[in-house]
């Protein structure tokens, strides 16, 4: 079967974030950029809104007012003030909505009256959006009343400040709060709450105050979703996102800004270093509940900028869209409004990039130099990444993962307790993954995965009671590479092993069947896998319904010990290598011509034992 070529790149996964320019200066051409955009849209009755815009329509207009407020405070254009004032006006005049939208389903009190924003300004058209829309007016709102000092009057300066208490208490009063599960959303809400708070009387602004941090103790904090050994927001039902991941992260470091409470730095701390251990060196990362490559990209700046130098972690090498580069834009890369408050708090904020690697072990990530392993929450590698390649999990017999494979059956799932040690000597890292597993004869075998890099190329061995059959190793699915400024898709990578090593392709078709080398994307495939449609549903429980995929197979050593499997690849290379396994006193002794590991006896707690070194001339 002849299938085309994967497409030259991911739409999504472009450069590292911290390569942007963020200097003041760099904002400053930004801003100037928004402005004479702006001037030149700006309608006879005040709107800013792009002419394409129709969907998070509701905050676009209000957006950028903040933002030539903000271009206004830095460099005082003597145009802007009736710009402001005008398009402010409009605001206040034609998108404030009091009358119930029909079909909105998430009222709590109908008829109050309350103001609110649409996602689309049509009645009854798509009212499902109102909650986030009116969460993100109230923070153009707020960002204007700070930037607005000598541009707006008396009156206009009250009418927008009512009709923020009026956003606030809609939001937590008359609908139910975060109907939609995601928490970047709950959490920028929260913001608002915070940011208002300090417009208000003292006494008022204090209520606010308690009421934002009790919804976030409450209804956010209190159901945080557990993966990788961390507590996070969860994000439309699942623990993470990609694209949502990293604007919580945002929404952390700004309510730690205005508020100064140590949950938001406690929070934002464990989901920055979460992050970064997900993460490959090369900022590849893949898999979420709303989307599983769409990145976000000057949203996040601010959060990883913020918690990347708080956790000592280069956590720019983030790759985001850059279309989205400064802020939102349209197709034809005029700016659109909708995510201003982001821009406004990223020029606010003066914290520099951290471009260092964390230097301290983490569970879920092995990294040296440009090899990394993210793994899951099973310790089963997640991305794989060599030579600027990145592998994902195979796909065999509807199971998922990287490791033995005997009579069909994919033996990573653990049953029971996963131990981990971590070694590092002489230039070298090294991660031992230790899993009790059942196969299908219900016999309990320990999985031994050992994990070696010397920052170029990655070796993995793996270890496991004599099976029978012809068992082969399950080494990953060549998805993605990176030619140094975008990521391109791959059906192919540099891999070798001593036991032999074959790469092979689904001979079924069909959504689930991955093909490396065809055009679909992972996330296009994930999505014709799930139960909703493209943005509704979830992308990784419909991956997780893939039958079969590419993949990369290794047999076994021939001249392995007789009570052993033992399999050996190595990626970033395909020149051969050798190896050897064998029972040494010490332990279980792997040698190759660069290094020599021992897998020593588990210790009084049940605890393996590795010992790495480089190998003897």
């Amino acid at each position: 079967m002849h299938l085309p070529h994967p497409p030259a790149h991911l739409l999504h996964q472009r450069g590292p974030l911290h390569d942007l320019p963020d200097t003041p200066q760099a904002y400053d051409a930004v801003l100037a950029d928004v402005t004479e955009q702006a001037l030149a849209r700006l309608t006879p009755e005040g709107s800013l809104e792009h002419p394409d815009c129709v969907d998070d329509i509701g905050d676009t207009s209000l957006g950028i007012t903040s933002l030539l407020a903000l271009a206004w405070q830095r460099g005082k254009d003597p145009r802007l003030p009736e710009a402001v004032r005008r398009s402010l006006a409009f605001h206040l005049r034609e998108r404030v909505y009091r009358d119930d939208n029909p079909g909105y389903p998430n009222l709590r009190v109908r008829g109050s009256g309350l103001p609110y924003a649409r996602y689309t300004l049509a009645a009854g058209a798509h009212p499902i959006g109102d909650w986030p829309s009116t969460a993100w007016a109230l923070l153009q709102a707020v960002n204007l009343l700070d930037t607005a000092d000598g541009l707006v009057d008396d009156e206009q300066r009250a009418e927008l400040l009512e009709v923020a208490r009026g956003y606030w208490s809609w939001l937590t009063e008359a609908t139910f709060f975060n109907p939609q599960e995601a928490g970047n959303q709950a959490i920028g809400c929260v913001v608002g709450g915070l940011m208002l708070a300090r417009r208000l009387p003292s006494g008022e602004g204090e209520r606010v105050r308690s009421r934002a941090l009790e919804l976030y103790d409450g209804k956010i904090r209190a159901h945080r979703v557990a993966d990788r050994g961390a507590l996070l927001p969860p994000e439309h039902g699942g623990a993470y996102d990609n694209n949502y991941g990293p604007i919580s992260l945002s929404f952390l470091a700004q309510a730690h800004r205005v508020s100064g409470e140590q949950v938001f730095a406690e929070d934002g701390e464990a989901l920055a270093r979460y992050l970064d251990a997900r993460l490959t060196g090369g900022g590849f990362d893949n898999g979420g509940p709303r989307y599983s490559e769409q990145h976000s990209a000057f949203e996040s700046v601010l959060g990883l900028r913020y918690f990347g130098a708080r956790i000592g972690a280069d956590l720019g090498r983030y790759r985001g869209d850059s279309r989205w580069a400064r802020h939102a834009a349209k197709a034809d890369g005029g700016v659109d409004g909708h995510f201003a408050w982001m821009l406004v708090w990223q020029i606010q904020d003066t914290t520099r990039w951290h471009r260092e690697p964390s230097t301290g072990s983490a569970r879920h990530q092995l990294r040296s130099g440009a090899v990394s392993v993210a793994f899951d929450d099973r310790m089963t590698p997640a991305v794989v990444e060599a030579a600027g390649t990145y592998y994902l999990p195979a796909a065999v017999n509807r199971q998922h993962g990287f490791g033995p494979v005997t009579d069909g059956f994919l033996l990573c799932r653990p049953m029971g307790e996963v131990r981990v040690r971590d070694a590092r000597a002489d230039g070298l890292t090294a991660k031992l993954v230790t899993k009790p597993v059942v196969g299908r004869d219900h016999v309990l075998r320990s999985v031994r995965s050992l994990y070696v890099t010397d920052g170029t190329t990655l070796w993995t061995t793996v270890a496991v009671e004599r099976l029978d059959g012809t068992p082969y190793l399950l080494a990953g699915l060549p998805y993605a590479e990176d030619d140094g400024d975008r990521v391109r898709r791959t059906a192919h990578g540099a891999v070798s092993s001593p036991g032999g090593l074959r790469l092979t392709h689904p001979e079924a078709q069909g959504a689930e069947h991955f093909d490396a080398r065809a055009e679909l994307t992972q996330e296009q495939a994930a999505f014709a896998l799930a139960a909703d449609p493209r943005g509704y549903g979830n992308p990784d429980e419909g991956w997780r319904h893939l039958v079969s995929s590419t993949a990369l197979e290794a047999g076994p050593l021939p001249d392995a010990p007789d009570d052993l499997n033992v399999f050996a690849v190595r990626h970033g290379t395909e020149e051969p290598f050798g190896v050897t396994v064998e029972w040494r006193e010490e332990g279980l002794t792997v040698r190759t011509e660069d290094f020599t590991a021992v897998i020593g006896a588990d210790d009084a707690h049940g605890e393996p034992q590795l010992t790495l070194r480089r190998t003897d001339p």
